[in-house]
């Protein structure tokens, strides 16, 4: 998403610091609408994440790709799941140990950089 103006974060999510719900940097998004979902009358926040998100993606790498700052991205894809926009996959840690296959696919995607 390119941004032809300069919007404050406050702007974007209405003026909250933090996510309705915790949401980890890591944790995967999805698409929940179609592709023949109309979008129109959503931000174009919103429809860039739905669009990327046809692909499964982890908040940092949507917060990345659309130069939106971290804890922005946060609000934004809590609200969009809890209207049904996406669906969020978080991580499960076992006894505070990180997931192996999160780490592979970490690592995956900083070799592909």
């Amino acid at each position: 998403m390119e941004q032809s103006s300069l919007v404050r974060p406050y702007a974007v999510t209405g003026g909250r610091t933090a996510p309705r719900t915790q949401l980890a940097m890591e944790a995967l998004v999805s698409s929940a609408t179609s592709a023949h979902h109309d979008l129109t009358n959503r931000t174009p926040e919103y429809q860039a994440i739905s669009g990327l998100c046809r692909q499964v993606r982890s908040v940092a790498e949507i917060s990345a790709m659309l130069r939106i700052p971290l804890g922005v991205t946060r609000i934004l894809v809590a609200d969009m799941a809890a209207e049904g926009l996406v669906q969020i996959h978080q991580p499960q840690l076992d006894a505070g140990k990180p997931d192996l296959n999160l780490l592979e696919r970490v690592l995956s995607g900083l070799r592909r950089l």
